[in-house]
């Protein structure tokens, strides 16, 4: 079979067929972030002549080296970190299929979309173009540094979907019909776009899988990368640090994250969660939260699906090596967690009344959860709804296999089964070997959902509202009911999710 081509505003690309989906892999949409455009906002790619293969996916951005991600990132070295790819089931100018754009997650620190289990083939063959992509995380994307815009990794996802918007038609996708979705800071992200001016119209529908409802002010910001800086002894600035190499800059900022308990009583709660970036607010890139452009109407036009998964927090419990140990969570953690997360000065009494039954373990993975992802992603369709917008809500509640199910509904689990990866990638380790029927039957379902949701606006249940609350619940037996953390509801729904300051 002759190998699919396209020609974008570039010039011309060369893909591959992959079990019958056309392939394009590392794709610039902009010029290396490198050099003179070291720390500045994306600048378009230059032309190319002749006909460029597009069969291998583009180097990472620096990372940090969390799981290894810095090590997986230098054997695939080059700068060349601005790229996309795409996945087409029929790549014909004209056809005009629905397109989904993925942003990755990690903690705005890791992340690159070449992990196999964000391969957009099988969301492809359910008649959908799927694009996925690199931008800058860390110190490169988003430490504040004088002398260079704010947000950086935001500006380059919206280069990235400014590049959907002029090429997608030549690989058949309709630039008007874009879908924008992201798990845990793929989602965070997905929720500043929505807040973002420079984002309006490049979308029309929004998916936030996860969603952190962390983000920093440029005083809690500047603060993080002034120590980050004078781990090399030098300024956060543009003078100081332009010709760091990456890699350096990383390390200084894996020295300041293993650090961070001794930043607690001035970091607070970035610090007792170990968050060395996030969007700022910035009154610029950034005006306002995501959560107060939506109740003031930003986003009444764009459909909405949001939800979270029953135990976000669980992953991070086996992470630290608190789940299943004999010393499991002690009362005088959980309290910890529950006067530094929990809202206001009532919080943790709060918690402790609406959980009588809950012991410490149990309270301390509620309100990590709920601090961290399931109530800032609940807002964003309580601001929404409050505006006249439309948002569908859901919950994964299927309790993953892996491991003898210690895992439950953790968070991450929803990655595998909304791609159908099911037998790659680490996330998909959450599934078990050798996926079972219960678990392609899921992520069948879920991926009906996010591809309907894509073409029409509707994934199959009806739309979130204040009176009845419902939402759809995946699971073996999937329904649509209640929101079923409704006592979390209840202790979250004063509060506003404001950008963090420094607290002395």
């Amino acid at each position: 079979m002759t190998a699919p081509e396209a020609r974008v505003s570039a010039g011309i690309l060369r893909g591959a067929w992959e079990a019958g989906v056309a392939v394009f892999r590392g794709i610039p949409f902009a010029e290396p972030p490198v050099g003179a455009l070291r720390f500045a906002a994306p600048t378009p790619a230059r032309r190319w002549d002749g006909v460029r293969q597009a069969v291998s996916f583009g180097p990472p951005p620096p990372q940090a080296a969390a799981f290894g991600m810095d090590a997986l990132a230098h054997q695939a070295p080059g700068d060349d970190w601005l790229t996309v790819n795409v996945w087409s089931p029929e790549p014909v100018p004209g056809i005009g299929l629905p397109v989904m754009v993925w942003i990755h997650g990690g903690a705005y620190a890791i992340g690159m979309a070449s992990l196999p289990e964000y391969d957009g083939g099988c969301l492809a063959r359910d008649g959908v173009v799927v694009v996925t992509f690199n931008y800058r995380v860390g110190v490169e994307g988003f430490a504040q540094i004088e002398g260079t815009p704010a947000n950086r990794g935001l500006l380059d996802q919206i280069a990235a979907l400014e590049w959907v918007r002029d090429n997608i038609g030549a690989f058949g996708g309709d630039p008007d019909r874009v879908t924008v979705f992201g798990e845990s800071a793929g989602a965070g992200s997905v929720a500043a776009l929505l807040a973002m001016p420079r984002a309006a119209g490049l979308f029309g529908r929004a998916i936030a899988q996860s969603a952190p409802g962390v983000l920093f002010s440029p005083e809690l910001a500047a603060d993080i990368a002034t120590a980050c800086a004078a781990e090399l002894g030098l300024r956060p600035t543009a003078a100081d640090l332009s010709t760091v190499a990456p890699a350096l800059l990383s390390a200084a900022g894996d020295a300041v994250s293993a650090k961070m308990a001794q930043w607690v009583p001035r970091w607070g709660q970035a610090a007792y969660r170990s968050i060395l970036f996030a969007p700022i607010v910035d009154d610029d890139t950034l005006p306002v939260t995501p959560w107060q452009a939506l109740a003031d109407g930003a986003g009444r036009e764009i459909d909405l699906l949001v939800g979270h998964t029953r135990d976000e927090q669980r992953l991070f419990t086996a992470l630290g090596g608190l789940l299943g140990q004999a010393t499991q969570v002690s009362e005088e953690q959980a309290l910890t967690a529950l006067n530094i997360l929990a809202p206001g000065p009532e919080g943790a009494r709060r918690y402790r009344e609406g959980f009588p039954a809950a012991g410490p373990e149990e309270l301390y993975e509620l309100v990590n959860s709920d601090w961290l992802f399931r109530m800032p992603t609940l807002h964003l369709a309580l601001a929404q709804t409050a505006a006249g917008g439309r948002a569908h809500v859901y919950e994964l509640t299927w309790p993953a296999p892996g491991m003898g199910g210690a895992f439950g509904a953790c968070h991450g689990l929803d990655v595998p089964l909304v791609f159908g990866n099911l037998s790659s990638g680490q996330p998909a380790m959450l599934i078990g070997e050798g996926p079972s029927p219960e678990a392609e039957a899921l992520s069948a379902q879920m991926r009906a959902a996010w591809t309907a949701f894509a073409a029409h606006g509707d994934p199959g249940w009806i739309a979130y509202d204040t009176a009845q609350r419902l939402v759809r619940l995946f699971d073996l037996q999937p329904e649509v009911c209640a929101y079923p953390e409704e006592t979390s509801r209840l202790i979250w729904q004063d509060y506003a999710f404001p950008a963090l300051r420094p607290t002395e």
